[in-house]
């Protein structure tokens, strides 16, 4: 879901850019809208979901995806349609904390690193789809075509309101409130009446955390951490989704090499995320997170400095990067769940994700005045110039959890 709908722009934004007459400034705005809703809504949706629950809020992103969505059959202006989106962005934001949240805090240590990457595979494919169902839109529904393409996702919207009903609340987060009977009866649920609290892997840490001692404590570079470490593996990739038509127009593609290379470039970053979701257990978080970010740097320096060549040899440096950046995608999601107890554990997804997704916005807005300015070859090297600083973040704080209780991975004492 939230692949498709914060993918959904770049297929409907030329057309709806000409019929608006939009200048480079609201494209990138229209672009950057959602994450600038996600921006807003991490910061309150991850603090709400530690202090009310996951079951509470689960269910708001799929109504404002649904209701925004087809809200887009009547917009006429630049105005609503980034309100809109906004909106969707807010949605988004909510979604990050409490579905990960939710997530993780029933899967067993075995299993979580790959299923929690697993979401991101899901997430380019849902982008993948975008791209796919977009542009059948496009071409059947005529010249007012982006109305129908913006309204789309609100089919998944329901589809996930509708999968979601009869989820439980999180027994951790029942037992962290001391509300131990709950979350007993809960465990019952899901696992079956010979499971109970005696079988949870580890109990919840004496100490309560507060959100106070995020910013204050060594969970405040953790924090930072997962801020900029998020931020850098997105924002060339929300850059590309949002502007695909604009910036392989910029690298000479167009025509079939242009809507067939969109949509491999989409699913190499799929083929991406499914290669280094089992290397997560296998070689371990950190190394993967590294070795994406220097790989992906160098692809990304390929394309700058060869941005003018043949056609197959800019989208060989795209896959590439679609390729090797992988790694750090599917970390998006597992580590910022690991390295932060239970009480904060929402709270500290939703404001790296709010740290993530204003880089996100800024560089997505930057993207059209940047290839009118400075070209498309100096704005593959800004792009790779962030994944070096990612790279150096990663080097100096990313931690390694591989193999450890959520208990043990959260603690400042390793």
């Amino acid at each position: 879901m939230d692949g498709y709908i914060l993918s959904i722009i770049g297929v409907a934004l030329m057309q709806l850019s000409a019929e608006l007459s939009l200048d480079s400034f609201w494209e990138g705005m229209i672009a950057a809208s959602a994450l600038i809703g996600i921006f807003f809504a991490g910061f309150f949706g991850g603090w709400l979901t530690d202090k009310l629950g996951r079951q509470k809020l689960y269910f708001v992103p799929p109504i404002l995806f649904t209701l925004c969505s087809l809200a887009h059959l009547w917009v006429d202006s630049a105005v609503a349609i980034f309100m809109l989106r906004f909106l969707i962005g807010v949605g988004v934001g909510i979604e990050y904390p409490v579905a990960s949240s939710l997530l993780v805090e029933f899967l067993p240590s075995k299993n979580r690193g790959p299923r929690l990457a697993a979401l991101t595979i899901l997430w380019f494919a849902g982008a993948a789809l975008a791209y796919i169902v977009g542009n059948a839109i496009l071409s059947a529904a005529g010249p007012e075509a982006w109305h129908w393409v913006l309204a789309s996702p609100a089919v998944l919207g329901v589809m996930l309101f509708l999968v979601r009903l009869g989820t439980p609340e999180s027994a951790r987060w029942l037992l962290s409130k001391g509300r131990s009977v709950e979350a007993d009866r809960v465990i019952k649920k899901v696992y079956g009446p010979t499971f109970s609290l005696a079988n949870m892997p580890e109990a919840p840490a004496d100490k309560k955390v507060s959100l106070g001692t995020l910013i204050q404590s060594g969970y405040g570079k953790r924090l930072l951490f997962v801020g900029v470490f998020w931020a850098c593996s997105v924002i060339p990739v929300f850059a590309v989704y949002a502007f695909v038509p604009k910036v392989l127009a910029a690298l000479n593609l167009t025509g079939d090499w242009a809507a067939y290379g969109s949509i491999a470039i989409t699913l190499l970053f799929v083929v991406g995320c499914i290669v280094a979701t089992p290397l997560v257990n296998i070689i371990g978080r950190r190394p993967l997170l590294i070795w994406s970010f220097l790989l992906s740097a160098l692809a990304l320096l390929g394309l700058g400095s060869f941005s003018n060549s043949a056609e197959w040899v800019v989208l060989s440096f795209f896959g590439l990067y679609a390729l090797f950046i992988g790694g750090a995608q599917v970390l998006q999601l597992v580590y910022p769940n690991e390295i932060f107890p239970t009480d904060i554990r929402a709270a500290g997804v939703g404001i790296g994700a709010s740290i993530s997704r204003i880089g996100a916005a800024i560089g997505t807005w930057l993207v059209p005045i940047s290839l009118v300015s400075i070209g498309i070859g100096n704005t593959m090297y800004a792009a790779a110039a962030v994944s070096v600083v990612g790279l150096a973040v990663s080097v100096w704080l990313a931690p390694e959890t591989r193999g450890m209780s959520l208990e043990d991975a959260a603690s400042l004492k390793r």
